[in-house]
């Protein structure tokens, strides 16, 4: 029996990203909800929601926080979401097939906010990192692993 439910910070996953989860949780049948504070283009069906937060700042990210239970998994490229969630001792992983531990969150918030300071000062970091198939390879591969991992505990 499935207890847990795959959460989506849907602002910025890619269609292609929302596409491969949509058919992991209708093939295993677990509980999809996409948070955004404004509708985004979902497959639905009797397992999938769409939750719209309030129209201001951090807000589906607070609603994510607010509702999650442990057993959950989070998909997101927000670092400062995903280092509240990993304190939860949540599951959180990025569309790049990454997953965020407390053993790496440190790190990616400190290039996040290395980045960010950069950026205010109208420096642009280096941004050539692409996004191809290779990295959709990897999402999907990791998701698969942490939903197999789920499903058996």
């Amino acid at each position: 029996m499935i207890n847990f439910t795959i959460w989506v910070d849907a602002d910025s996953c890619p269609i292609l990203v929302r596409n491969i989860i949509s058919r992991f949780s209708s093939r295993l049948s677990i509980p999809l909800k996409y948070v955004a504070n404004h509708e985004i283009p979902i497959k639905k069906n009797k397992l999938t929601q769409m939750i719209i937060s309030e129209n201001s700042p951090d807000s589906a990210d607070n609603y994510i926080v607010d509702h999650i239970n442990i057993n959950d998994i989070v998909i997101t490229r927000d670092i400062p979401l995903a280092e509240r969630l990993v304190e939860k001792n949540v599951t959180v992983i990025n569309d790049r097939g990454t997953e965020f531990t407390k053993e790496n969150i440190g790190e990616y918030r400190s290039i996040r906010d290395f980045n960010f300071q950069l950026a205010q000062f109208g420096i642009t970091a280096d941004k050539s990192g692409s996004y191809g198939q290779k990295e959709i390879n990897k999402f999907s591969n990791l998701l698969d692993n942490i939903l197999q991992r789920k499903i058996k505990s």
